[in-house]
């Protein structure tokens, strides 16, 4: 019986094309910004996507200071955390985490739209956040990208 055999391709760690992208934040909304920097870090704009392998890229997103958050949101939102001790449960806001550098604001929001398990762990070290236009990772040669151009 002459029949079309289809293959389904999927990636692997030697396969993968990764590549580094430079993203500005500039008066972009927090969480926009951030659930494309996570489909860019997953790999899913990519036509070879395999799900349980790192085939995303490496993105560094600059002029981190300078996102924005309607309404009130930077005070009255609230991240719980707890200690695991009585009495230990810590809250804080999108105001204090920015005050403590604009990497760990990025980072909390990236990581709850990142798979709950060791790969999303790999994903989020190929996330690097810098408060200024200057980065240093010139050497790789970053493209440039316009992520309202992006679905």
């Amino acid at each position: 019986m002459d029949t079309l055999s289809y293959k389904t391709i999927s990636a692997n760690k030697a396969t993968v094309n990764k590549e580094w992208v430079v993203v500005d934040a500039t008066d972009q909304p927090l969480g926009r910004i951030c659930s494309k920097v996570a489909k860019l870090l997953r790999g899913k704009y990519k036509p070879n996507f395999t799900p349980h392998v790192d085939c995303g890229d490496n993105v560094i997103i600059v002029n981190a200071d300078k996102v924005v958050l309607t309404g009130n949101k930077w005070n009255d939102r609230i991240y719980l955390r707890f200690t695991g001790y009585p009495g230990g449960q810590k809250e804080y806001t999108p105001a204090t985490l920015r005050a403590k550098g604009d990497d760990r604001l990025f980072r909390k929001v990236v990581k709850g739209m990142l798979p709950k398990n060791r790969l999303g762990d790999k994903l989020l070290n190929n996330l690097y956040v810098y408060s200024g236009s200057e980065h240093k990772h010139a050497a790789q040669t970053p493209k440039s990208i316009d992520i309202n151009l992006l679905k």
